[in-house]
């Protein structure tokens, strides 16, 4: 099983009084470079969430680092190309996707690319609208 993991499932595995936390967790636990994988750029979404969390919540610079070498021992980042990536957009377009939801659908793209079999998100309204190719892989942690 290659288990994929969207942005919104990886960050409640860092955070003990975030609602998902225990699932994501547990989730992440199981997981080495061999089975799972994530978005590379999700690496900076993370940095760039966990360092603008409010209040007690936010991280330095240092902390998210902490968090992210550890997703990255245990996840295997994938990346598009710029024609993977190009036809990633084109795709959207066909689709009528716009806005933000592109990112979702880069993320998504990365997925396939790594051949997954799941993809654990927590925004699954979100990825519902990527097609049935994408959502049938859908599944929270």
């Amino acid at each position: 099983m290659n288990r994929f993991f969207d942005t919104s499932a990886l960050i409640p595995a860092f955070l003990e009084d975030h609602e998902h936390h225990e699932a994501s967790f547990k989730a992440l636990r199981k997981c080495d470079k061999a089975s799972a994988s994530c978005a590379a750029h999700s690496l900076a979404e993370m940095y760039a969430t966990l360092t603008r969390l409010p209040g007690k919540h936010r991280m330095s610079g240092d902390q998210a680092m902490l968090f992210l070498e550890e997703v990255r021992e245990r996840l295997t980042p994938v990346s598009l190309d710029s024609e993977e990536c190009f036809a990633a957009l084109r795709a959207a377009a066909a689709r009528g996707v716009v806005g933000g939801t592109v990112y979702d659908l880069l993320v998504a793209h990365c997925a396939l690319k790594a051949r997954a079999s799941t993809i654990y998100t927590w925004n699954l309204r979100h990825f519902q609208q990527l097609g049935p190719e994408i959502a049938r892989l859908l599944k929270t942690p």
